[in-house]
């Protein structure tokens, strides 16, 4: 297997669909809401593609300002692909080329033991909000 990394490769709406639903976010993300995704997909400023013979087979969608932090919004493997250090080599390239910034993410709750397992430290002092109504 040879796998291609590719840095800001040019992605559609449906390419980001498609890899999200090959991998486990699919069940997290608001794949039928194309105004939404193409919306997610418009407003990330830092791709890196994994690519086997031309097919997308994993991706990283994050938002940076190459300094202080980044958030890796999306980390996303084709199912068939995981466990073959794709995942790892996605985060690698991403530190590699914004080493300044933190990197920084939510896990989905299929992917918790994961991130421990490629060095990545857990947080206790995360905080987040849904919804306005939520705010007190």
């Amino acid at each position: 297997m040879q796998i291609e990394y590719k840095i800001n490769p040019l992605i559609t709406v449906h390419d980001l669909i498609e890899i999200l639903d090959k991998s486990t976010l699919g069940l997290r993300r608001p794949l039928s809401d194309l105004k939404a995704m193409g919306s997610m997909l418009a407003h990330a400023n830092y791709y890196i593609g994994a690519y086997e013979n031309g097919q997308l087979v994993g991706l990283v969608r994050a938002m940076t300002d190459f300094v202080y932090t980044t958030y890796l919004a999306d980390l996303a493997v084709d199912e068939k692909y995981q466990h073959q250090g794709i995942g790892k080599e996605l985060i690698k390239i991403l530190k590699i080329n914004i080493p300044k910034a933190k990197l920084i993410l939510l896990a989905a709750p299929a992917a918790e033991a994961y991130y421990p397992k490629i060095g990545m430290q857990k947080h206790s002092h995360c905080y987040y909000i849904d919804d306005v109504a939520d705010i007190i």
